[in-house]
Formats: structure tokens, sequence, C-alpha cells
């Protein structure tokens, strides 16, 4: 009886597989055997594209002539480095007794071109049956149940393509867009940095447009104008009690429709503000209060985490990049403790709320997990999950959210303390979505002097559903102030919420004060890490609201498996720096020059929308909508055209204007109006 091959993506993962197969046989070099089994591991890819010169000898050289290079069949290659491991797995796929090939590559389209290079430098005949292991967790149930369920590798092809693909696109684009803008405009830009160092200009489809979508940010900073604009504020008493109310226009203001208003809180100039504050003081009308309206509010546990969201909140609490929030989140994966973590989804699949209930329970072994699933058993929430707008079958693609196993739990003893962190993160979030919603009670209160009004109000906390169980164990409540403001906003001051009971319709406030409080516009914000994997995410747009992130799903910049790579190698070419105590994303010279010359020569490789487009055509793919031939056709063109602007145009004089501008700018520690450093 021949004997089944199972090849995972790492060695760690092997391990699992090896132990959940119970195999007790010898362990090889590469692989483990056991009288039925043998298990074997890629180590990452094991298989690249080859470049050019591997074509041909004379593409080496970098020139006009020999692009756009769009060859008709694609060559590959072993990467040097791993190619032991390769001959390794290599032989085992020809092995004459290995009947049947398990493909355990991680469950995406990355892990399936992972094997399926493998598979197709090794001439792995059709004739061997091959089937497709996809699971959620490495959780021995979940492996069991992968292998029992796995399909035909046949039925992932579509993957494959898609996953062939992406590949091919960010080579044809990176290879001639760079070259063609490097032959171009390389020695200017050499010739701007003026550091000593040669440089090519590097151009691909994803990342140069995130450096667009930084440098137009910078730019917006740079060239903001500050608007100042003031506020009157005006102090009430009642009994021993003060609180304030802000002036808002109303249609019965002699200010109503005025143009001396910003916005119809505020005034532009001060002049007018004082004018209004004169007024008020000298009016003799009383100070009455015309309406005190309650309304309640509620506010439902989040969306649990998808890869984008836990690299965004993880930016805020733990101040860690996006590429150290995967690798944290892989290694729990790889642990057994929460599920697959490369995932777009926020909802669990019907199955698995069906199920839940083996997670929780996993959880009572958790300390701080047992007083909230012992309240969730109490409640029995849990039994009408699949009717909450956390279970969606539609919203799922690949993999559910990322939520805790219940397993492995014993393994967070060995780990960091930032993963011990990340995993309460996760598992507050999920068990959030067991309990009600918070409800506030919203109060606005309108006080009128005369035709001028005046408006205050506050929020009040009734009943605290699921907010305690969403208060992280490890955060500092001085330091989460900010944080707090954010999530639980619109709080007023705690005197307004005493005296709620006194301010009633037609109470009669005492004037005591009333003066203006001066403001400024200010400038947008820098993208920091987590909200430019949000902005990725959805397509550029900065979208933190996740009822409308999830209306725009699919619509992104890269995956949630590439996102964080993308980040990293902007910083490491040192076209973006990256504040690590903050967060924060700034470009440099070198990456603002670079985006000039995309600019003028072909801007469409700024477009998120555009950018979007073409992951959404790789989707298409995937699911079967649109064929091989027809993206690789769309592909070829595009890639032609835009070699064909950059060979045609001529934008040096545009460019040395720019570099007269920025240039100094940055020699002069990022100051406007700065001169050129002697």
């Amino acid at each position: 009886m021949g004997k089944q091959l199972f090849i995972a993506e790492k060695p760690s993962v092997a391990q699992e597989f090896a132990k959940v197969l119970k195999m007790s046989g010898r362990r090889g070099d590469g692989f483990i055997e056991s009288e039925k089994y043998v298990v074997t591991w890629c180590v990452g890819h094991l298989v690249t594209m080859s470049y050019p010169d591997k074509y041909d000898e004379n593409l080496k050289k970098w020139s006009f002539d020999t692009i756009p290079f769009i060859p008709e069949k694609f060559k590959y290659e072993i990467i040097s480095d791993v190619k032991k491991q390769f001959n390794t797995v290599k032989s085992l796929l020809l092995r004459d007794d290995v009947e049947a090939i398990y493909v355990c590559t991680d469950s995406g389209r990355e892990g399936e071109y992972i094997y399926r290079l493998v598979d197709m430098m090794a001439g792995v005949p059709d004739s061997k049956a091959k089937y497709r292991v996809w699971i959620d967790s490495q959780t021995e149930e979940e492996i069991l149940r992968g292998i029992r369920e796995a399909k035909s590798l046949s039925e992932y092809d579509n993957i494959s393509a898609s996953a062939y693909l992406r590949a091919k696109e960010d080579y044809l684009m990176g290879i001639n867009f760079s070259r063609a803008l490097s032959i171009k405009y390389g020695n200017w830009l050499n010739k701007s940095l003026d550091d000593g160092k040669w440089t090519s200009v590097s151009v691909g489809r994803v990342m140069t447009c995130v450096l667009g979508m930084v440098v137009s940010r910078e730019w917006e900073i740079r060239n903001f104008q500050k608007t100042p604009f003031y506020r009157v504020i005006a102090d009430f008493g009642i009994e021993d009690k003060v609180f304030s109310g802000e002036w808002k226009v109303t249609p019965e203001s002699k200010y109503h429709m005025s143009p001396a208003l910003y916005k119809d809180n505020g005034f532009k100039d001060k002049e007018n503000a004082l004018g209004l504050v004169d007024e008020v003081k000298n009016s003799e009308d009383q100070c009455i209060i015309q309406s005190v309206n309650k309304k309640k509010e509620k506010k439902n546990p989040p969306l649990l985490f998808n890869l984008a969201e836990l690299q965004n909140i993880s930016s805020k609490l733990f101040k860690i990049s996006p590429d150290e929030t995967l690798g944290v989140v892989q290694e729990l994966y790889e642990k057994k403790l929460v599920t697959y973590p490369r995932t777009d989804a926020r909802v669990l699949s019907t199955a698995v709320a069906k199920e839940i209930t083996n997670n929780l329970k996993g959880l009572q072994n958790y300390p701080m997990a047992l007083p909230i699933v012992k309240k969730i058993a109490e409640m029995k929430s849990y039994e009408n999950l699949a009717k909450t707008r956390y279970v969606d079958d539609k919203k799922i693609t690949d993999h559910y959210a990322i939520i805790p196993t219940g397993q492995g739990l014993n393994a967070l003893n060995s780990l960091k303390p930032i993963h011990v962190k990340m995993y309460e993160v996760i598992m507050r979030r999920f068990l959030s979505i067991f309990f009600p919603p918070a409800e506030y009670q919203k109060v606005n209160i309108d006080i009128s002097k005369g035709a001028e009004h005046f408006f205050t109000s506050t929020k009040v906390l009734v009943e605290e559903g699921f907010l305690p169980v969403s208060k992280y164990s490890f955060v500092n409540r001085k330091e989460d102030d900010e944080d707090k403001k954010s999530e639980d906003e619109e709080f007023e001051s705690v005197d307004l919420k005493d005296i709620l009971d006194l301010l009633k319709k037609g109470t009669v406030l005492d004037l005591k004060n009333c003066d203006i409080k001066e403001g400024a516009t200010t400038p947008p914000k820098r993208y920091k890490s987590g909200t430019m994997i949000l902005a990725m995410e959805n397509a550029g747009q900065l979208i933190e609201d996740e009822e409308l992130r999830a209306q725009i799903k699919g619509s992104g910049i890269g995956t949630s498996a590439t996102r964080a790579e993308i980040l990293k190698k902007l910083v490491k070419i040192g076209y973006m720096k990256l504040e690590k105590k903050t967060q924060t994303i700034s470009p440099t010279l070198k990456g603002e020059l670079v985006y000039c010359i995309v600019r003028y020569s072909m801007p469409a490789m700024l477009s998120p929308e555009l950018t979007a487009s073409w992951e959404k055509g790789l989707n298409g793919v995937a699911e079967g909508n649109i064929t091989e031939d027809e993206y690789m056709s769309k592909l070829s063109q595009y890639v032609k055209k835009l070699v064909g602007d950059a060979k045609n145009m001529n934008n040096l004089g545009q460019l040395a204007s720019y570099q007269r501008l920025v240039v100094p700018y940055y020699n002069n520690g990022g100051k406007k109006n700065a001169k050129n450093k002697k």
C-alpha cells in the first residue's frame, strides 16, 4: 500500500501535522516518515521568477531597446539558499511509493502559489492523486477535519491562476516601469540626492500607489494655511452649579446667513465675536432653557478582527508596525491559540457559529476569561449567535475572522509579553460579541438669551453592556485616556451630568460669564502605520467606520497577506520613514522625488482606485469570472502603454522646478522657506 505525503509551508507546521497523524517513525533530513505517512515542508518560497537576463544575456543591460519586456512563457528557478530543501521535497514528490499528496501550505493565494511552483519545477505527474488541505487553525480537530475533507487540488486551480497572475503582474510592472523611469530620470534623481550613491527608480504596482498616498498627504500638510476662528462660550449658573454652552447660529439670530460666520458656531474675525459677547452681556433678556431633548443611543460590540483591523489597533496600543503585528499573530496561530490571521473577513461562518461552544469551553481554562465565559453561559447568548451581525457567510471568502481557538493556552507561558497582550486583545474582542450593546442617554440642551441661542450636550452611560469585557487588563488607565476619548467620545464635564435633574424646559438660568474662545483649523494628520493599513484596505480612503468599510470590501490595495510587507519594503528602500515611537509615516527626500517622477511620467500608477481594480481583477480570476488570457491581455496592453508614455515624455523642466523647491526644504530639516545650506 502506498504512502501519503503531506507538504506544509514551514517546519513548525509540519511538526504539528506529524503530531496529529501520530507519527513515530524516523526523521530524515528535511522530512519525517512513518509506515503510512511522510511529512515534509517548504521554508517559505523555494522557487522564484527568473530575471530577464536568464532569457537573454543582452537583457541584463537596461535600455529602451529591451523594454517592454513581456515574455510569452515565463521562466522560474530554484532559490539558491533553499535548493537543498527543494531537492528533498522534489524527491519525495516523485517517489514511487507516494500515491497521494496532501498540500498543507497556508490556506490562501500565496500558500497555493508556494506549492504550485514546487509542483511545476519538480515535474510531478498528474497521475498522482493531489489533495488540498484548507484549514482555519492549527488545532488537532481542525487539522484532522482538513485532511478528512480535503478536496482535489484541481478545485483550487482558479486561486492558483490568480496567484501566478499576481506574481507576473508585479514582475512585469516592477521590471518594465523601474527600468523605463531609471533610464529616463535616474541621473536627475541621483544628482538631486547628491549623496554619492547611485540608486535606481523603484516602481511597483502597490508600493508606488502607497508612496503616492503618503506624499500627497505630506503636500497637504506642507501647503496647509491655518485659518483662525472664534467661538462664543457662555457660563450659566443654577443653584451653586455652573456649566458652559456654545453659541450657534439659528434662524432667529441677527447673524443668520451672515458672511462673518465660520461654519455655524463661530466667526472668522475676532471683532465680530467680541461684538456678540457684548450684545449677550448687555442684553436684559433672561437666559431660558428652551428645550431638553433626551435620546437613547446604543453602541454595539465591534465586529471581530480581520488582519487590517488588528494591525490598526496594535499600532495604537503597542506602537508596533503592521509587519510586527503579523509576526506576532502568526506565531499565535502556529501555537494553535488563534485562527488563521491573513483574513479580510470580520465575521464568522454559520458552520463555525454552530460549534462556537468549543471555543468558549476552552477559554474557561484561561483565568482572565473564566468569569466572562461563565456570564455568557448564564445568558446563553451563544445560542442565537448565528442570527447576529457577527455571522454572515456572504462576507467570507477564504477565511473567517480572527478568534481564539480556546486551545494551546499552555503555550502562553513561554511566549513574550507582546504575544500575551495580543492574545488578550483578540480574546476580548471575541467575547464582547456575546454581550448586549452599551446604552447611553444623549441629552441636548438649548438655552436662549433673546434671539441668540447656546447649546450644550452630554452623554450618560446607562447600561455598560459589553464595555467591561472590552477593557484591557494591561492598559494603564492614565495612558488610556486618549484612546478612551476616541472610543467613547462626546462625554462632557461631570458637572453637567450631575445637574441634569435641575435642567428643565422653561428654567431660568443666571449668566455668569460670556467670552470668546479662539481656535484654528488644523492640517490633515500624517498616516500612522495602522491607519495606512486601513486606507490600503479601503482603496486609499481612511475609513474608520466599520459599517462603511464593509460596504466597499474587496476594493482594497494589496491583500491582508501583503500590505505589511509593502510598508516594510518602502521603509527598507528609503522611500518612507517610520517613527517607531509613534508609528507615524512620512516620506523621505528620495521617496518624494520618485513620487514626482511617477506623477509626471505615469500618473496612473498613483491611482488607488486603479490599483484596487487590478486586485479586484485578480479576485475575479480566483472566482472564475475572468480568464487568465483575458487578464494577461489587459496587463500586457497596460505595460506597453505606460512604457510607451514614459519613453515619449520629457518632464525634466517640471522636475527641475520641483527639485529647487523641495531639496532645500529637506536640507533645512523640513522647514518652509528654507534656503540651501552652505
